[in-house]
């Protein structure tokens, strides 16, 4: 796998193209098989949206939620949830964590 050189404007052009709002956003941008996974999304999750390929643009984990993968702390976690989304503004839970 390649790694394209891009910068951070351009990341975020990318997203908001696809429909990451600033509700969804979080540090990362990534495309996965066609979909955007913004943040820390769990690698579980990303699998589940490869496997049942969902008509939507993507999957965000907002913010950088504490025991998210990459935001371990110790034993301590903060609930969050994996959000999906669609090009057109529409979100619903994807995973809960």
């Amino acid at each position: 796998m390649e790694a394209n050189n891009v910068n951070d404007s351009q990341l975020r052009a990318v997203g908001m193209q696809a429909g990451v709002t600033d509700e969804l956003s979080s540090c990362h941008t990534a495309k996965v098989g066609g979909y955007i996974v913004e943040g820390h999304v769990p690698a579980d999750d990303i699998r589940r949206l490869l496997k049942e390929k969902p008509a939507i643009a993507g999957i965000a984990a907002p913010g950088m939620p504490m025991g998210s993968p990459g935001m371990e702390q110790g034993g301590m976690k903060q609930p969050y949830n994996v959000m999906a989304f669609t090009k057109d503004g529409k979100t619903y839970v994807f995973a809960k964590h």
